[in-house]
Order: structure tokens, then sequence, then C-alpha cells
């Protein structure tokens, strides 16, 4: 997991900013924190000391020389706690164990149901953590906190789901609230496609600004970076495609009670009950992929078909918002069909211009993308300047 961006935190000498210039990369010794940001030596060397008493960032040998003695290079200490990054579906569940500077420590996936509702769903999280933590190799571990990403709509102000067509029993329950109150430590949520889109970003090997990520699964999401960062929109829902109405696609039903939304005529669900309608015996998404790849004419067909619905959708948002690179992710995105259908709709619809340029890519992080997503944004949490401060004084 890399580093948040420099820029963020640049203009802050507090204690919390200075940690933050050194978990970005920015600043690796006192001297080049001096330079950052403008505070004397004495008094970057005073605050530096501060963080390192306090658990927060370690020495990590010698640097190379400027001209004079070799600098003692600094990190955050990983070892003062760890957190869980979670990535909930339908039916499976994904965990990934972090250490305080990012690094995964474990990982494991798990079959569950979101329909057993949040009580139970939370509580069992809440174990899987804390067994996690104690398996780990490091001693002493403890858990720092935890990140879940959600498959529905997700207010980010309050951590409350709203409206969720696919999670029976969770509209208007306050998950973030009620993971803290279940485990003691702070605990964020958020919508499982943003925090995709956030993975993605946060493991590219170069830098991209602009990049719109799509969840092709059973059903359909889109996140959003937005000049390097996460953009929400006002209350959440930034990116959330999967009730836009598809024009000349059949008329189906949707969970939200509308027709003809793209979840409802595109995502793995819909193919898996059009399959069935025909006669095909078909129990999920992952089995009409392996029908496809044996030739099945119907499957292959209807992928593409979904795939471009898909593009037609994400073509409005590309001319729209003009991304760098346009990210495949979930289950579909591994169907040659609905990929192929997806490109030649985005390279129809879209002006020149915005796809002269624009890379359309299978992701890279694969089913931990959401994980990573979700342990970034509790380590951002636990790492904000206001709540370093706050702890040191």
């Amino acid at each position: 997991m890399t580093s948040v961006s420099p820029a963020v935190f640049s203009h802050d000498s507090s204690p919390g900013g200075i940690l933050n210039l050194v978990r970005s990369g920015a600043s690796s010794s006192r001297a080049d924190i001096a330079r950052s940001t403008g505070l004397s030596p004495s008094t970057a060397t005073a605050r530096v000391e501060a963080l390192i008493q306090g658990g927060l960032l370690r020495e990590a040998g010698r640097g190379d020389s400027r001209g004079g003695r070799r600098p003692r290079q600094l990190e955050v200490n990983p070892d003062t706690g760890a957190v869980l990054g979670v990535d909930l579906g339908a039916r499976h569940a994904s965990f990934a164990l972090f250490d305080m500077a990012g690094t995964m420590l474990a990982e494991r996936h798990r079959d569950m149901d979101i329909a057993d509702g949040p009580e139970r769903i939370l509580s069992w999280i809440v174990a899987e953590a804390h067994e996690m933590v104690a398996e780990s190799t490091v001693a002493g571990q403890r858990l720092r906190g935890i990140g879940v990403g959600l498959p529905g709509p997700v207010e980010t102000s309050v951590g409350q789901l709203v409206s969720p067509s696919r999670m029976p029993g969770w509209n208007g329950v306050d998950a973030a609230g009620l993971l803290r109150s279940l485990s003691g430590v702070p605990a964020l949520v958020g919508n499982d496609a943003n925090l995709m889109a956030l993975g993605e970003h946060a493991s590219l090997a170069e830098p991209v600004d602009h990049l719109v990520f799509v969840k092709a699964g059973s059903s359909i999401g889109c996140g959003v970076i937005a000049a390097g960062t996460l953009h929400r929109g006002h209350r959440g829902m930034a990116g959330d495609i999967s009730h836009v109405a598809v024009p000349n696609a059949p008329q189906t039903l949707c969970t939200c009670g509308r027709w003809g939304c793209l979840d409802a005529v595109a995502g793995g669900a819909a193919i898996v009950d059009s399959l069935r309608r025909a006669g095909v015996d078909v129990a999920d998404t992952a089995a009409v992929l392996q029908l496809a790849q044996l030739g099945h004419p119907l499957a292959t067909q209807m992928l593409r078909e979904a795939g471009t619905r898909t593009g037609g959708v994400l073509a409005t948002i590309v001319n729209f918002f003009n991304p760098q690179r346009l990210v495949l992710g979930g289950q579909l995105s591994e169907a040659e069909a609905f990929v192929a259908g997806l490109r030649s709709a985005i390279y129809t619809e879209c002006l020149p211009m915005a796809t002269d340029y624009l890379e359309i890519v299978v992701s890279e992080t694969k089913r931990r993308g959401g994980v990573i997503g979700a342990g970034r944004v509790i380590l951002d949490h636990l790492f904000d300047p206001a709540v370093i401060n706050e702890s040191l004084v």
C-alpha cells in the first residue's frame, strides 16, 4: 500500500503534519522536515523526537550525505499496532491485516450471507479481527482500527447505509458506530466500489491523477479518483451508476423498484437470471464465465451485451470526467466478451479527445483492492494530524 500524497500535508508543521510528511515519502530526515516545513532545525528535531517517543516514528539507518554527515533516516513505526481492512460482498468477505506502515501481514477469504444482518455480520468481523491479530507474528500486536467496504450506498459523513437494495435489514444502520461499539476501536465504513478505487489507486506503481474504477460482478458499481483523491460527492453517492437507466435495454424490474437500471440489465445476477429463463442451468456469475470460456454462444452473447450496456453508461462519465485510466474489476472483468463490449461502446460513443489517451485496463489488485482501500481509509484516519496532535498532548 503506497502512502498519502505529500501535497496534502506539506504545509503542516505540527507533529501530525510532520508524521505524514514521512509517511508520504516527501521527507525522510530531520533536515528534510526542516526544509519542507520552514521550521528551525531545533524545532523540527524536537517534534520528531516527540513522535519517536510516542512510538509513531522510528529511525531506520543512515541516508545519503549532501555534503555533511549522513542523515538518520526516519520511517513510520510499523509495530505499534495493526488495522483490519474488510471487503464485504453479498456472499463473501475478504479480510486483510496491515501494520501501521501499510504492509499487509495476513489475509483470508470467507463465505457469508449479508442478509444475516448487521449485528451478526459486524460481530463476526470483530471476532475475525481479533483472531487475525492473535495469529500475527508481531509480538504484542494490538488492533488499532477497522475499515469496511459495504455493497451498498453509504452516507460517508455518518457511516450510515441508505436504501441498500441488496442488503436486507441494513437500511438506516449506523454501521460505523455499531462496529466501534462492538470492537472498542476506531472504525470507518464506505461503499465497496469507492474503496476498491482507492485500493487500486494506492497500489499503482506510477501515479495517476484521474481514474475511474468499475466493479462489475453480480452488481455494478463505480468509484472515482479525482486529482489524486477519492471523490465521494456531497453525500457519498459520486460514481454510483448501478441505477442509471439504460436506453433501449429490456424493461427489467430492478431491486430499487425502477425499470431498466444498469444493475438489472447488465450485472452478473441479471445475466444468471436471463440464462435461467432461457433454460440454461447456471448457478452464479462464476458459472456464466465458465460457460463462456467453453464457447457457450448464449452466455458469450449476454456477456457482450452486458459489456456494451455498461460501456454506454460509462461513456457519459468518460466524456464528462475525462479520466486518464478506466480500471475494470470484479468477476465480469475476467470475461473477454464483457470487456470487448465495454471497450466498443466507449470508443463508439465518446469523443476522440476523451479516448485518445485513455487507458482501459483490468484491475491489478484483483480481490485485494477492496481490503487495501479499507485499510488505507482507517490508516488515514488514525494518522490524521488532528488525531496525532491530540494524542501527543
